[in-house]
């Protein structure tokens, strides 16, 4: 994800280095935390308060983890306050799709409905199971690195992740059966 080298010259002072190394991370960050909320505006708070956070805590950082995994878990812990201390909302922007001359308009319509069906039924999911579902599929964690990220036994973030598979395909199942929604 990003260079020690870059970390530990942030970590001594260097402004320039720290700059990058929030640019290079900020897309990473608001992915997770626009999959973990499932609203725009709420994922970009919660993005520019990890960064914000991530900011003023680089000193604390040591390379006893992965960094990916200590920005995973300062982002994953807002959200989840965030998710807490208010209720889910339903999104209700409208995204334009664009085509291109000579992509198959078919396909790139079933794509975009499928996309969204698969996000629609990750944001059904209870919040420590869509933060697993997330952390594993989108922003490709190792179990253990998701175990450290939210501080949970391994055989937990393993349970969590069986049990949320089974809940998407119990909602994706219309899907599955060629319907879409």
């Amino acid at each position: 994800m990003v260079e020690q080298g870059l970390i530990r010259a942030a970590q001594s002072g260097d402004r320039d280095a720290l700059i990058t190394l929030l640019r290079d991370i900020e897309q990473h960050v608001y992915k997770t935390a626009y999959y973990i909320l499932n609203n725009e505006q709420d994922a970009l708070d919660a993005a520019q308060e990890a960064l914000i956070r991530i900011y003023t805590k680089i000193n604390s950082y040591e390379e006893k983890a992965q960094f990916k995994t200590w920005v995973q878990r300062i982002v994953t812990n807002i959200c989840i306050d965030k998710f807490r201390r208010t209720k889910p909302t339903v999104s209700i922007d409208e995204h334009e799709m664009i085509f291109e001359g000579r992509q198959d308009v078919e396909h790139e319509v079933m794509l975009t409905y499928v996309s969204q069906d698969v996000q629609e039924a990750i944001s059904q999911l209870p919040e420590h199971h869509r933060t697993v579902i997330v952390l594993r599929y989108l922003q490709e964690l190792s179990y253990n690195e998701i175990a450290d990220c939210l501080d949970l036994p391994l055989n937990t973030v393993k349970s969590y992740l069986f049990r949320a598979r089974q809940q998407l395909q119990n909602l994706l199942q219309e899907y599955q059966k060629g319907g879409v929604t």
